[in-house]
């Protein structure tokens, strides 16, 4: 059996998900990969730090006193989770722990996070200092910038908030090298001025900006969950899918003008809302939207789906009210998952030189790392398919994502084998066939290792001792 070097590029439109936000916990990574059976380019973690606020660092929703709230962000400062690094906080709790999660399955992180505009220097570079370690971040700084409801639009002028984006991205390029920031002031789409909403002020934003985005919602029930979404409410609109499309376009055109050289053009939240569309058009519109941006908007390099689970409508699952650790799949969750394997947003892969171990893989971002691939002759559909690291050191440090016959699976360090099967439960095969068994190696740990010196920051080594091994077998052990 061979083994050969594997590059895994980027898609032409990466899917990434968000997970956790004011409206639903984090998921572990391990049951989201069981339920899609494939990873994401990066997923989106939401996170606020007001730490000049009174109450400071408990959650803006248990400040508040009951009943007085009316609207989702009624409250002293923004409700998501707080951020618990910075000044006088520690790396060993949120967001960290979810970023470890996160990384260690092979995906990016993508931070949201809303920062107070008062805060000063020191605390942006201790920010900037602790994401040094995950890698290829991207960093979304004060997203929908250019709206009315979060607490610093609230606080400062616009010109002030796009003032502080630059200040913090300026700390970043400094600090954090590796880590790139996301500017998100698209969605307001097309309007009487031929401009983007406060683009004037925004304009040096738009110049220094590593990635611009726009959220973008085809239904959205904002008043949830204050109030129902019911014909003839003004707290919900639903939008045609070609309104959103062209909006997009002329979002792209907007942010070229301002920026002179092109940049990555994101859509940072994305969804259709089922408490608006009923779950059978949700799924009908977002698939259609999808379908349609490969020829319409083929700017678009990446698109977050808003949330993997939701205690409203806005997930591939719905939150059981009865136990939060439970989730309802919704009828876009299979469309999705046949969206996640459609060419255009699937991450290239490029086969190399035939390879002897021990080997080295590099793992640099889901969109640029090394790893191995092994074809494998399977005689029929296979009843037993394990893979199994007999090599004492590879089981126990090895850390890895792992692909065959389109479903990824993951091991974690000190995991001597992993069952295969599943594979092949619905995705049978026909006869004789050929498959790839792919293989990389993020870190196991989440972070990358300062100690393997320059360049640590974009890239994480493993050295893989021995071919991994293969049980398959085509008949039960007893008839």
């Amino acid at each position: 059996m061979d083994a050969y070097k594997l590059h895994i590029g980027p898609a032409k439109c990466a899917l990434d998900l968000g997970d956790g936000s004011e409206r639903g916990e984090y998921v572990n990574q391990d049951y989201i990969l069981n339920i899609l059976g494939k990873p994401h380019r990066a997923i989106n973690l939401m996170y606020c730090y007001y730490p000049l606020d009174k109450g400071w660092p408990a959650r803006a929703s248990a400040l508040a006193e009951p009943g007085k709230a009316g609207f989702a962000w009624d409250y002293a400062y923004d409700d998501y989770f707080p951020y618990q690094g910075g000044i006088g906080g520690a790396t060993n709790g949120e967001p960290f722990a979810s970023m470890r999660d996160v990384r260690r399955h092979g995906q990016e992180v993508i931070l949201t996070l809303t920062v107070d505009c008062a805060v000063p220097d020191e605390h942006l570079i201790k920010i900037a200092g602790e994401l040094v370690p995950f890698g290829r971040l991207m960093l979304r700084i004060n997203h929908e910038a250019t709206g009315t409801w979060f607490a610093f639009n609230k606080r400062y002028t616009y010109q002030q908030v796009a003032d502080f984006y630059v200040r913090f991205h300026k700390i970043i390029k400094k600090h954090a090298p590796n880590v790139k920031t996301i500017l998100c002031i698209g969605g307001a789409h097309i309007n009487d001025t031929g401009k983007l909403h406060y683009e004037d002020e925004f304009a040096e934003a738009i110049k220094s900006a590593d990635i611009w985005s726009s959220d973008t919602y085809l239904s959205l029930h904002w008043g949830w969950p204050f109030d129902i979404a019911e014909p003839g409410g003004k707290s919900h609109k639903r939008s045609v899918n070609k309104d959103i499309l062209d909006g997009l376009c002329f979002d792209f055109e907007r942010f070229m003008v301002c920026g002179k050289n092109s940049r990555p053009f994101v859509l940072s939240e994305f969804n259709a809302d089922g408490d608006v569309n009923g779950p059978y058009e949700q799924a009908e519109q977002l698939v259609d939207f999808y379908n349609r941006v490969p020829k319409e908007v083929p700017d678009i390099t990446g698109i977050t789906f808003y949330q993997f689970r939701d205690r409203g409508r806005l997930g591939l699952e719905i939150e059981d009210p009865n136990n939060p650790d439970i989730g309802v799949a919704q009828p876009i969750l299979e469309e999705y998952k046949k969206l996640m394997a459609h060419s255009h947003y699937s991450p290239q892969t490029k086969q190399g030189e035939k390879i002897t171990f021990p080997a080295k893989l590099r793992w640099g971002s889901s969109e640029d790392s090394d790893g191995i691939s092994i074809p494998i002759q399977f005689d029929a559909n296979p009843v037993f398919c394990e893979v199994i690291f007999s090599n004492q050191e590879d089981a126990e440090k090895l850390n890895a994502m792992m692909e065959i016959n389109g479903r990824w699976f993951y091991k974690k360090p000190g995991v001597k084998s992993i069952d295969l099967a599943s594979a092949f439960f619905k995705n049978k095969l026909n006869g004789k066939q050929t498959l790839d068994f792919i293989l990389f190696a993020p870190p196991g740990s989440g972070v990358n290792d300062p100690n393997q010196g320059e360049g640590w920051q974009n890239n994480y080594y493993h050295t893989l001792n021995t071919m991994p091994e293969f049980r398959i077998r085509y008949e039960p052990t007893m008839k």
